[in-house]
């Protein structure tokens, strides 16, 4: 089971009491104030790792708490700081404030480590109070206690092409085909339950590319129908999107209102999804009925169409490069911003 959003609860750690002890050796019956401060709770740290797919480990283990400060001792000892909570997190992980519902922070890139929560500072010993005036102090403070939340971890994925388009469409085959990702493959709807992400490589001109297969969307999904948000979420961060259409026209359906009921999901989700590049494959290209359909569709379509088979391979290379170029494009313009 791929778990992309789940509820958890994190605690820094409680800060060390201070001391409070005096100094007591032979022939010295009135030693001078020695108690320690007390050590720092542990600090609540995200960090963002290509590595974790996704958030089982949260998933069945909900509450988080990081190491509490140790207490001041005697003889001028202070106590340790606690050890901090670093949580590995899918890069593109949002957290999010549980009563409020703000984003309060993101991991983008692999490494990325950001403090969300502080631990409590540590009490003040005895020691810290001695004057002139107050030679044996018998004031210490307490530990504060460290930050705490409640927050919903969100995987949105991060690629530069998203693969969208109706059940059943092709998309796990035709990313099967193009890059290094074996999503699961069958002849039924909803085969993909969860995203995949691929490479495609363009060794000639040492580039690549990735292709994020979102899976298959239902009409009604920007008003969460068939869990849509959960799927169109993962299609904010793509720089380019792919709208994959089944150019038979499968089980009735038909081509351009297939493609223009996904253009409204996405407009009615976030209108800003709309805006990106689009490129559209027409899938299934083999098939009796395409050919006609094509002609008809290409008519009303308002992006650049691709006829693509995944059957004989047919269009992989115009498309493969079409691709490349969009996502180049948007790299450029984002890089001189």
């Amino acid at each position: 089971m791929f778990y992309d959003e789940v509820k958890v609860s994190f605690k820094a750690g409680k800060g060390g009491d201070g001391c409070f002890s005096f100094r007591r050796a032979k022939y010295e019956p009135k030693g001078g104030p020695d108690g320690g401060n007390g050590g720092r709770g542990g600090n609540v740290y995200i960090i963002g790792d290509e590595n974790v797919a996704d958030l089982t480990d949260y998933r069945f283990k909900p509450g988080w708490a990081a190491d509490n400060g140790e207490p001041g001792r005697g003889s001028d000892q202070h106590g340790a700081g606690g050890e901090d909570l670093v949580l590995r997190l899918p890069v593109g992980t949002v957290l999010v404030d549980r009563e409020s519902e703000e984003p309060i922070a993101e991991v983008l890139a692999h490494g990325e480590r950001i403090l969300i929560l502080e631990g409590g500072v540590g009490g003040k010993g005895n020691t810290v109070f001695k004057s002139s005036t107050n030679q044996a102090p018998r004031e210490f403070t307490l530990g504060k206690v460290g930050e705490e939340g409640e927050f919903r971890l969100v995987i949105k994925t991060i690629a530069d092409v998203g693969l969208i388009g109706f059940p059943n469409a092709g998309k796990s085959t035709l990313i099967n085909m193009l890059t290094n990702a074996h999503p699961k493959t069958g002849a039924y709807p909803f085969t993909t339950i969860f995203p995949t992400v691929g490479v495609m490589e363009y060794p000639e001109q040492y580039q690549r590319i990735t292709l994020a297969d979102i899976p298959g969307l239902i009409e009604g999904a920007s008003e969460n129908r068939g869990l849509g948000h959960r799927f169109l979420k993962h299609v904010e961060r793509c720089k380019v999107l792919l709208i994959m259409v089944d150019m038979q026209g499968t089980d009735g359906r038909e081509p351009i209102g297939d493609y223009k009921s996904l253009l409204g999901e996405l407009k009615l989700y976030k209108a800003s999804l709309s805006r990106k590049p689009i490129l559209v494959a027409a899938n299934k290209m083999d098939e009796p009925a395409a050919e006609e359909n094509l002609k008809q569709f290409e008519k009303k379509c308002l992006h650049k169409v691709y006829p693509i088979s995944c059957v004989s391979d047919e269009g992989f290379k115009a498309l493969g490069q079409a691709l490349l170029k969009a996502v180049l494009c948007v790299r450029e313009a984002e890089s001189s911003v």
